[in-house]
């Protein structure tokens, strides 16, 4: 390793001072940086202060177990898009399933072998580190996205879709945890109906309306859910002064940046699809691109300006 590559870091949480000392010389030979907790409530004080790569935890423990340990750093926004991978007794089958019940992504069995311990920490490192790198490149194009589990807790979302939440609740904060019960709600409502992508809710802010629109189920428990701040009139308006469009043409690019198919426009606007493609087609011409994602981008560019 080069000397100014990062280090991953990698919590502990373990009370058998032999089961430390052991994961500790593995991951340090593998190059790893080793934090270390003999505790739910010692991990939870340290992790005030730092976020790991990663946390390899024990699921039996005096005071507060893995379990609950887990589900506590799981409620924390800032904290849960870090991997946790149980460490389990090979005659405790039961705690694999509650450790993923509680947000755990993997598990190994102890004793632990060390070629399939380094290979999991690798391969969830890599697997987050992917994830945060996707929700950074969303916020670059001015995406307000966020992920939540299937019970509507947060998992992470784009700083600007930080800002639109704190908009529709000015009293919330990421680091206060849990969604707002202005947008739990309809999103447990959307989660509860296991809607397909393309299902919305919307919550009516005076002016301003923020929609709920569900991507994807990307992953087991993860769902990708898009926020929209609809102010038709004012972003219509913006648009065509700034990008020199027609009314209709603004209208049309507005709900393109909405995320919204020809189909679904061609109902608002109440004009056929194959109109709403030439308004397009002539969009494309003025603005000098090639795509429906390209315009879109420019349109939430304006809008965010």
């Amino acid at each position: 390793m080069s000397g100014g590559a990062r280090r991953d870091t990698v919590l502990v949480v373990d009370d058998e001072p032999d089961s430390l000392r052991f994961l500790t010389d593995t991951l340090e030979g593998a190059e790893i940086t080793v934090l270390v907790a003999i505790s739910g409530d010692a991990a939870l004080d340290l992790l005030q202060h730092i976020v790991p790569d990663l946390i390899l935890m024990d699921a039996v423990m005096p005071g507060i177990d893995g379990f609950e340990t887990t589900a506590r750093i799981k409620a924390r926004p800032l904290l849960a898009h870090v991997p946790v991978v149980f460490m389990t007794g090979l005659t405790e089958s039961e705690h694999v399933i509650e450790g993923f019940e509680v947000g755990g992504v993997d598990y190994v069995r102890k004793p632990v072998n060390v070629h399939e311990l380094l290979a999991r920490v690798r391969v969830h490192i890599g697997n987050a580190r992917a994830m945060q790198a996707g929700a950074a490149s969303l916020d670059a194009t001015g995406r307000m996205m966020m992920a939540t589990d299937t019970r509507g807790q947060l998992l992470w979302c784009t700083p600007l879709a930080e800002q639109a939440i704190a908009r529709a609740s000015p009293e919330w904060s990421r680091e206060r945890g849990p969604l707002p019960t202005a947008l739990r709600v309809p999103v447990e409502r959307l989660l509860g109906r296991s809607s397909p992508p393309g299902a919305a809710a919307k919550i009516d802010q005076g002016d301003t309306t923020l929609e709920l629109v569900v991507i994807a189920q990307y992953r087991e428990n993860e769902v990708l859910i898009r926020l929209n701040e609809l102010n038709p009139r004012a972003d219509v308006t913006k648009l065509q002064q700034r990008l020199s469009l027609t009314d209709r043409e603004a209208e049309v690019l507005l709900w393109i940046s909405y995320g919204k198919s020809n189909g679904m426009i061609s109902e608002v606007l109440a004009i056929s699809p194959r109109t709403v493609q030439k308004h397009l087609e002539r969009i494309y011409e003025k603005l000098g691109v090639e795509t429906r994602a390209a315009a879109a981008a420019m349109a939430i560019k304006v809008l965010g300006n």
